[in-house]
């Protein structure tokens, strides 16, 4: 079984190793150390399991999740999160993760976490499955930003803030035609056609001062 381990803190990396190598999971496991990494391996290797920190620099665990839907790579992928809010859980198996697992767990639901998924199942951590269930429920009630990626997000700030393409690719260290595409992505899942209509939902929203 081939495993990847992405995080961004090398402690963590170890210690997830370790609970790897005590459950038997020893044959291949690699390394990334932050976001970029984790997507160049994932992308260029045939991995069984991919444990992959949701808050990282360069690439956050959402938007590898996204690059890869967008590739149509599959890969069994085990979110590991300091969040516990639902709306990242939700957020995460939508984008087509396989698991979503507080850092707060133990390392026996880890293991258990691990093998369920390899088996070909889902998993969520115990301590925020109550949530996600209550999120599923009231999911269509949530704002339209709600369901942009953290990414998206960023951009969406900033077009209603009256930033052009040139300027948030800047910012943000991306290609205007990359921020092209986070644009329209961001204004299909919204419902909405022009940068005006951006800013007025946002300052409606509260999502800029």
């Amino acid at each position: 079984m081939k495993i990847l381990v992405a995080d961004d803190h090398s402690v963590v990396r170890e210690g997830l190793i370790n609970i790897l190598k005590k459950n038997n999971y020893s044959d291949l496991i690699d390394e990334a150390k932050d976001g970029s990494e984790a997507f160049e391996k994932i992308r260029s290797d045939n991995f069984n399991l991919v444990i992959l920190d949701i808050s990282m620099p360069g690439l956050s665990g959402l938007e590898i999740l996204e690059k890869l839907k967008l590739l149509n790579i599959k890969v069994n992928i085990l979110i590991l999160s300091i969040y516990k809010q639902s709306q990242y859980a939700v957020q995460s198996l939508r984008l087509g993760a396989s698991g979503y697992l507080s850092k707060d767990s133990t390392s026996d639901e880890l293991a258990q976490a691990i093998k369920k998924i390899s088996a070909g199942g889902k998993y969520i951590s115990s301590d925020v499955i109550g949530m996600l269930i209550t999120e599923e429920n009231f999911i269509n009630e949530q704002p339209l930003h709600k369901r942009l990626s953290d990414r998206e997000f960023k951009i969406l700030c900033f077009l209603a803030k009256g930033n052009s393409l040139i300027e948030i690719g800047k910012k943000l260290f991306i290609s205007e035609k990359t921020v092209s595409t986070y644009r329209t992505r961001l204004l299909k899942k919204m419902g909405l056609k022009t940068n005006t209509e951006l800013a007025l939902y946002a300052y409606k929203n509260n999502l800029i001062d």
